[in-house]
């Protein structure tokens, strides 16, 4: 008995010794390389979201937390979707718990999107996972100064000037939307236009902010109530105008093919009373 006692005594030694044996200067140096090896992976969706545990969330500035994978990777395809975008950042300084299981990384980032840029500073929190590596836990950042729009006081752009590119994931398939000013991912005034087919729908929806939409060319159709009714709906040509106060349930219809354009102050987004109906969530 007494030999078992010892034995349990000196494996607890050296299990506590090994507890205290992490090199946490080495750890730190392997985080900051990993944050910078992650700021080189923007433009690949996937290898992008890989750095994230499946439990992450990122709290993005003027926009609700996203948590879990299927939140972040919407809310970083409508970003990395929009027109322009381009991300860039580097850690200036990281570290590591005494038992080399959580750590920090911290830095400055550049964000372009729309034509504008925004500066300013993150800490990004990581976690080891079961299997050794290092995966984001916890992601905030946010910007030095108040968005500023790319315009200038007088704004005035050519057709050729505007950029065209698919629609944003929560939208239905099909829809080309181009930023005529602004950033409609921050919470500032933009102005968007959206070209869709004959046919084309948006199941009953609604906006978190005020939505102000001129019909420019063909005829579209709203209607309002808690689910969709072709024939509850009021048409729209071209010069036509209507408000989708905050929070309105509606649904929407392009009669003909025609182009929209959107004023509003954003963050802009689309929430669907059934969330069936959410593109963005739907499996292909």
């Amino acid at each position: 008995m007494r030999r078992y006692l010892c034995s349990v005594v000196v494996m607890a030694s050296l299990a506590a010794g090994c507890g205290t044996s992490v090199n946490v200067e080495q750890e730190r140096n392997s985080l900051l390389a990993l944050d910078r090896e992650w700021s080189q992976t923007t433009k690949d969706t996937d290898t992008f979201l890989s750095y994230f545990a499946p439990e992450a969330s990122i709290y993005p500035q003027g926009m609700p937390v996203a948590a879990g994978a299927a939140a972040i990777r919407q809310a970083f395809t409508e970003m990395s979707s929009m027109p322009g975008f381009s991300l860039a950042w580097t850690p200036t300084k990281a570290d590591v718990s005494a038992a080399g299981d959580v750590g920090y990384t911290a830095g400055r980032y550049e964000m372009t999107m729309a034509g504008g840029s925004e500066r300013g500073k993150y800490v990004t929190v990581w976690k080891k996972q079961a299997g050794g590596e290092w995966k984001v836990m916890e992601d905030i950042f946010n910007a030095d100064e108040a968005p500023k729009s790319p315009a200038a006081a007088h704004v005035m752009v050519a057709p050729s000037a505007v950029t065209w590119g698919d629609g944003p994931p929560s939208l239905p398939p099909g829809v080309k939307m181009a930023v005529v000013s602004g950033d409609p991912t921050q919470p500032q005034p933009f102005v968007i236009r959206a070209q869709m087919p004959a046919g084309y729908r948006i199941p009953l929806h609604w906006h978190p902010t005020d939505e102000h939409v001129t019909v420019l060319s063909g005829t579209v159709a709203l209607g309002m109530g808690e689910q969709f009714d072709q024939a509850a709906m009021n048409e729209l040509p071209a010069g036509g105008y209507f408000v989708a106060p905050a929070e309105m349930r509606h649904f929407f219809m392009a009669r003909t093919a025609a182009t929209i354009q959107v004023h509003g102050v954003g963050p802009f987004a689309v929430n669907y009373v059934n969330p069936a109906d959410d593109p963005s969530k739907q499996t292909k």
